[in-house]
Formats: C-alpha cells, sequence, structure tokens
C-alpha cells in the first residue's frame, strides 16, 4: 500500500470553449420540431392504425376527444361512422377530435 500511482498527464487548455451552448442549441430547436404537431390529423387512419395493431385482440381501452368532451373507453369494433364500445354506446368518428390508445 505504500506504492504511489502514477501521475496522470493533462493538458492545459487555453481557449474559450462553448461546445455546451452549442450542443444546447441545437438540441432545443430539435425539441421544439418534436412538439408541433400536424395542423390536421388523420383519425381514421389512427383509428385503423389501433384496430391492426399487434396489441389489439377483442378490445383496445383509449381516450378519446371528441368536440364536447374527453373520455376513457374500450372499443370493441367500428363501422363506417361510428366506434362501438364494450358498453354498446356508439361514438360518430365525425365527432372526434383525437384519439389514442391507452
Amino acid at each position: 500500500m505504500d506504492k504511489q500511482l502514477p501521475k496522470i498527464y493533462h493538458n492545459k487548455i487555453n481557449k474559450n470553449i462553448s461546445n455546451n451552448s452549442k450542443y444546447f442549441s441545437s438540441s432545443e430547436r430539435q425539441e421544439k420540431k418534436q412538439l408541433e404537431k400536424p395542423k390536421h390529423i388523420n383519425i381514421r387512419k389512427k383509428i385503423n392504425d389501433i384496430f391492426s395493431s399487434p396489441n389489439y385482440i377483442y378490445k383496445a381501452n383509449v381516450t378519446i376527444t371528441t368536440k364536447d368532451k374527453t373520455i376513457n373507453e374500450r372499443i370493441i369494433g367500428r363501422n363506417k361512422n361510428y366506434l362501438i364500445t364494450m358498453d354498446n354506446k356508439t361514438i360518430p368518428i365525425d365527432d372526434i377530435l383525437d384519439i389514442e390508445s391507452n
């Protein structure tokens, strides 16, 4: 234990290093692009994606945002104009503003 560790060489820095601010600003611009949502969301495509996902077997838990309210439902099917829930309710697809699976 009396042995000393070898000394480590370190270079002297004689210039201004500002790479942290450069990386931060580029990262910030990238986050803004991710936060911007497209103005027109294709609801029918999102519904088709939910029904064709590997997680969907018989029913899917979804959060539906309509013109009036936001509801959590368990959907089991659809037809041309409506989503059918587990409670045998129908939700018009034209009234849906956004739909997300839980």
